[in-house]
């Protein structure tokens, strides 16, 4: 039992990393040909075993972008021309190797990048540092990543966007707090009518009460941090009330 335990041991990659890595402190010629099944731990066994390239297990590494970016980045110190064709598979490691590792635009991986939105938007922030015109025909119907571009990328209202975002009550809170820093009455009939996002708006951007938009408030009303503070904001209001009328009583008795 116990020789089968440490065959199945020395067979797992997982197992075979640690105990070079911590037990051995050193390479473990043995297994290494174990390790090289996963791309995660050959990674790991060359960034902190070998502390430095592993020829002879790069095939396998570069077969998943992941560990291809970080074996690039923590490892080469560079690119690593043979991986790109695996790295630019994936629209996230694509991405982080070109804003880490080339610094630069990475024109071949672009239409690879702006298949997913989240790291498209990045791109363009982090990377081109600008407007990327061929993600704005993507995003601009979409209230929540228009958004964020206009917050990130051209930090400033993007016009072209607005009917769509002021249609998507959260999308036009945000946009207003955030994008227009201020009320944003072309929005706020669409925004009246739903009662979590009036309260967010009335608290974060009126600041005070919004009694047009209170019954849509009732009806939606849950327990959350907007209601809470709206609720906290009403009372203030109604304590300087009381202080205001009673301050009058006192007056009109003296």
């Amino acid at each position: 039992m116990s020789e089968q335990h440490n065959k199945r041991n020395f067979s797992d990659p997982s197992d075979a990393y640690y105990y070079a890595c911590t037990i051995i402190r050193g390479r473990w010629p043995e297994a290494e040909p174990y390790i090289k099944k996963s791309p995660e731990y050959t990674y790991y066994y060359a960034r902190d075993v070998i502390s430095g390239r592993w020829i002879d297990a790069e095939p396998y590494i570069m077969e998943e972008p992941q560990y291809a970016y970080h074996y690039a980045y923590d490892i080469i110190k560079g690119r690593w021309k043979e991986a790109e064709p695996y790295i630019k598979k994936s629209p996230k490691y694509a991405y982080y190797y070109a804003r880490d590792v080339i610094k630069d635009r990475w024109k071949e991986a672009e239409p690879i990048i702006l298949q997913d939105l989240e790291d498209a938007v990045d791109y363009a922030r982090y990377v081109i540092k600008g407007r990327w015109p061929e993600l704005e025909s993507l995003i601009v119907d979409d209230s929540y990543w228009a958004v964020r571009y206009a917050r990130n990328v051209i930090k400033g209202r993007w016009p072209e966007a607005e009917p769509v975002i002021m249609k998507d009550p959260f999308s036009a809170v945000d946009y207003a707090r955030d994008v227009i820093k201020g009320r944003w009455p072309k929005a706020e009939k669409y925004i009246v009518k739903d009662g979590y996002n009036a309260i967010r708006y009335a608290v974060s951007i009126l600041k005070k009460r919004w009694k047009k938009a209170e019954p849509a408030m009732i009806r939606d009303l849950e327990e959350s941090d907007y209601a809470k503070a709206y609720i906290r904001g009403l009372i203030k209001e109604l304590d300087k009330l009381e202080s205001i009328i009673s301050n009058i009583k006192n007056n009109t008795t003296k």
